[in-house]
């Protein structure tokens, strides 16, 4: 057990900051995730170059947080394709790469010019299968046989090992087993699991072995000629047909998803460009478990469910789709903490950071199958059900919930009692759990302002932010369900909190309120982002308020781009950095939803404007991180080198922010909507938002740009459906 505890240490380390994780892997080839391309069904996700190809670096096919794929490429003759370009389709289903050939010998001694075969590469995953096309056309004037190989292996490693974890022992790996038209790999694990991955071909292969499978494809001129392959955990026999049907319940499935809620269309073409592959990545990474939709967190590193992830997800999406929030809700609440445990880091009424269904996770040679170490899922958890609750009044999931909630408060408010002024705090309880517990959790995130890391218990300055939200919400919904004595105990706990932050978190001198308190009580007086999530809770006195924002918005944070996580004058800025410099577009869209708390709509505009620009840079989406650098004219925002791309909180981070410009609020309790001082962003003359919910009624919105003015009313066929609150 010692040494499974030392080899988890050793993953924390690398698996807090991907960079690290990167220089541990294969080096078979970079992993640039904006040049890549990412598929995903259920727990099954698939990422690739723009040829198509799968190298053995970081990307695979991966099922069930195992890589059944890790190597798959494609040649015509001994060369690998041109790369023409490469696409995802708007509803995120098919990845397409269109390649040709460079010069090529045949076999018949003759030499093939460059640009005359063209090689169409079509792939979408369905219910654990991988499927593609390979469609070669013949330009060439006359008929042609065409060498083509496909290069493929399957490793079975864990995604842990893929990120850099070195084990030592794994289970067995048989000899490849081939049959005409396909070859079966087969892994029994430690865990007494068995998998198996079966590469299989519509036509059969000239020779096919363990790596390899060649063809000779004869295409008359101006012909076309296709190969399916599927890889799957049981041998079926790729078709057309099959592809086809297959494709077809893929689209009709992502269509359904992206249905749910309420829609925006704008007078932009581009934005709303954006705004489709936005809700399209948001459908892609949300996964219908038995407790209702989740979203994953990202791909490839984080596809599975987080707490914090979903929570602040289905907080972006609230406003336009509560279904996702409840969904959130009914999964963490079913997998609240019962017990105490130092590996798994949980205490009873805790909510769950993360799960993980691979071979290490159920081995406990990590402690991730299900982790409890995020010191703020359990406030988030509680602030998103008082928020789901005032989005739909829906009073009974509320008495559902309850018991689950009051656990989760209990957790909170016996936490806080052990420290002496009685903050939420984090240190954790086994050496294989996360050192830094907070959302940013890499070793290096959290330090006093000359560099040194702080001793534990750690109290972050948005987690106390996140606990006062918690009570207060907690304090609204025992008095709609008239228990008088918990509200006014949990709201004297929220003001509380709100006096001790205000207390000893604010560092006059900066005017800004300090990342941190250590073990010891000393503040961390740097100037971070985390402070802006203040703002987005209401915690701030309104003076303090300003001063904070206008901080936020200067040189130091603000880059134009998006709020840098670290102010630069800080002595570990680094702008290439994980979470000490770069920018994060969830963290931005926080702080802009603070700002409108506040009543600064124009710079929401202004970080709404920067946002989107950023995603148009990169491809309509937004990753999970990118470089913080300073804009400069004609350049373009730096990528990250091993982001995750998509992201839920990133793709969601459109919608916080254009919420926080349009200032909309639904209030299920009256069946009302609310409108603040609305913006629309720098271009768009008028925007709608169709069957948007309120209690049973669905209606439209419109926002209209009248000269220097943002007007909103109902659409004429729903008047009086719902009431309709304008403030401007």
């Amino acid at each position: 057990m010692d040494e499974l505890l030392d080899a988890a240490v050793s993953l924390d380390e690398r698996r807090l900051d991907p960079a690290v994780a990167l220089a541990a892997m294969d080096e078979s080839g970079p992993r640039e995730p904006h040049r890549q391309f990412a598929l995903k069904h259920e727990d099954c996700f698939a990422v690739c170059d723009a040829y198509g190809d799968i190298r053995g670096a970081g990307d695979g096919f991966f099922r069930d947080d195992t890589r059944v794929l890790s190597h798959f490429r494609v040649y015509l003759g001994d060369r690998t394709p041109s790369l023409l370009g490469a696409s995802l389709s708007q509803d995120n289903i098919l990845f397409t790469a269109n390649l040709t050939n460079l010069p090529l010998k045949l076999r018949e001694s003759t030499e093939l010019r460059q640009g005359v075969l063209h090689l169409e590469r079509t792939r979408f995953l369905w219910q654990e299968r991988m499927y593609e096309r390979l469609a070669l056309s013949n330009y060439t004037g006359k008929a042609l046989s065409i060498p083509l190989r496909l290069d493929f292996d399957v490793d079975f490693r864990d995604m842990f090992e893929v990120r850099g974890s070195t084990r030592s022992k794994r289970g067995r790996i048989y000899e490849a087993e081939t049959a005409p038209d396909a070859i079966t790999f087969r892994y029994d694990g430690l865990d007494q699991v068995v998998r198996r991955s079966v590469i299989a071909f519509s036509r059969t292969p000239d020779d096919l072995a363990r790596g390899r499978a060649e063809f000779t494809i004869t295409i008359p001129n101006r012909g076309r000629e296709v190969i399916y392959v599927e890889v799957g955990k049981d041998h079926a026999v790729p078709g057309r047909e099959r592809f086809r049907a297959a494709a077809a319940r893929a689209r009709w499935a992502m269509r359904s998803k992206r249905r749910h809620g309420a829609l925006v269309y704008s007078s932009g073409r581009v934005f709303n460009d954006w705004l489709t592959r936005t809700r399209a990545d948001i459908a892609l990474l949300t996964t219908e478990l038995e407790t209702g939709p989740y979203p994953y967190a990202g791909i490839p590193w984080f596809s599975t469910a987080f707490g914090r992830d979903g929570v602040i997800s289905a907080m972006q999406m609230l406003w336009l789709n509560p279904g996702l929030a409840r969904g959130v809700l009914t999964f963490l609440a079913s997998h609240q903490a019962t017990e105490t445990s130092p590996f798994s880091d949980s205490e009873p009424g805790k909510i769950m950071h993360e799960t993980r269904k691979g071979e290490m996770a159920v081995l406990r040679e990590l402690p991730f199958a299900r982790y409890y170490g995020g010191v703020d899922t359990t406030p988030l958890y509680i602030y998103l059900a008082s928020a789901y609750a005032a989005r739909t009044g829906d009073l009974e999931f509320v008495d559902h919930m309850w018991p689950s909630l009051c656990a989760a408060a209990d957790w909170i408010e016996q936490a806080c009692a052990r420290d002496p002024d009685g903050f939420l705090t984090y240190r954790r309880a086994a050496g294989s759990g996360l050192s830094n517990q907070g959302w940013k959790d890499s070793a290096d995130a959290i330090f006093h302002a000359d560099g040194s890391p702080p001793p534990g218990p750690i109290a972050l300055v948005e987690v106390q932010g996140y606990v006062f939200a918690a009570f207060a919400g907690l304090a609204e919904l025992a008095e709609r369900r008239e228990e008088y004595e918990k509200a006014a105990h949990w709201r004297a706990l929220a003001d509380k909190i709100q006096q001790a932050v205000e207390r000893r978190f604010w560092m006059e001198e900066h005017g800004y309120y300090a990342l941190a308190l250590d073990g010891e009580g000393r503040q961390c007086a740097v100037r971070a982002s985390n402070a802006g999530h203040l703002l987005f809770v209401g915690l701030p006195a309104p003076e303090r308020a300003e001063r904070l924002a206008e901080q936020l918005l200067s040189g130091p944070f603000y880059t134009g781009w998006g709020i840098r996580t670290l102010a630069e004058t800080e002595l570990p800025f680094n702008p290439m950095s994980y979470h000490n410099g770069s920018i994060w577009p969830h963290d931005t869209a926080i702080c802009a939803a603070g700002l409108a708390r506040y009543g600064d709509r124009d710079n929401v505009v202004k970080l709404m404007s920067g946002t989107f620009e950023a995603a148009v840079n990169f491809s309509m989406r937004l990753p999970e991180l990118f470089c913080g650098f300073t804009r400069s004219p004609g350049e373009a925002p730096v990528a990250y080198p091993v982001a995750c791309l998509p992201q839920a909180w990133s793709a969601g981070s459109a919608f916080m922010l254009l919420q926080a410009c349009l200032g909309l609020k639904v209030d299920g309790w009256k069946g009302e909507i609310e409108v603040t001082n609305p913006r629309l962003p720098i271009g768009i003359d008028n925007l709608s938002v169709r069957h948007i919910r309120v209690g049973e009624a669905s209606v439209d919105l419109v926002f209209e740009r009248l000269r220097d003015r943002v007007v909103c009313y109902l659409d004429r066929r729903h008047e009086g459906m719902a009431p309709l609150i304008v403030r401007s």
